[in-house]
């Protein structure tokens, strides 16, 4: 799977997301242009939401599940109709079952040790988690020792007026949590801030953005 095939390669991470919620959510967020969805296992209805959001998909989307520890996690969200792994740790056991398995695999990379085992165990983009911890400064001297070309998005913090920032410093994504989606936010709310994070991430230069 190639990551930079996404024109607007930005997960939206839904935590707490509950099923009822899952198809009003999903349609606002696939209106805006994503197509990375990623619900994480450790909060009650997941699975259930993957599944709703995955039947709504449209074809060039991918919906999938968020803080996968295991390889039962991966093998539920499969089960699920996910096509999506992401996690906030290096296990290259669970990376390569999920590879294994067809998933897109972004697991959780914090130094260049975990970077490569990443890499290595078949995953094809690296989240850069904490963001907030490891820095632009931190993704440059990361960068600058992978493999060309290797995907890499930060998360944990991100807001829209720093996206321009982050893609100078080498982003090629970005995840994009509670600054996107809360539980129980109208969807207009949601429709408003995804708008913004499109068109910061589309943006040709800096831009002032107002959050929400």
């Amino acid at each position: 799977m190639n990551p930079e095939a996404f024109a607007l390669p930005l997960v939206a991470i839904l935590r707490g997301l509950a099923p009822e919620q899952a198809a009003g959510v999903g349609r606002v967020l696939f209106d805006a242009g994503f197509r990375l969805l990623e619900v994480p296992l450790n909060r009650p209805g997941a699975l259930q939401a993957i599944h709703i959001l995955a039947e709504i998909a449209p074809p060039d989307a991918l919906v999938g599940g968020g803080t996968m520890l295991g390889i039962a996690d991966v093998d539920a969200v499969a089960a699920a109709g996910g096509r999506l792994f992401v996690a906030p740790n290096c296990n290259p056991r669970v990376i390569a079952h999920a590879a294994a398995r067809g998933m897109l695999c972004a697991p959780g990379v914090a130094t260049p040790t975990e970077a490569f085992a990443a890499l290595d165990a078949g995953a094809h983009a690296l989240k850069l988690f904490p963001a907030e911890s490891i820095g632009m400064a931190g993704l440059k001297a990361i960068k600058t020792v992978l493999p060309p070309g290797t995907p890499l998005w930060p998360v944990g913090g991100v807001a829209p007026g720093q996206l321009w920032a982050w893609k100078e410093a080498g982003a090629t994504g970005a995840g994009l949590g509670s600054q996107l989606f809360t539980p129980g936010a109208d969807l207009a709310t949601l429709a408003h801030r995804a708008a913004a994070f499109a068109a910061a991430w589309r943006a040709e230069a800096p831009v002032a953005v107002i959050d929400s």
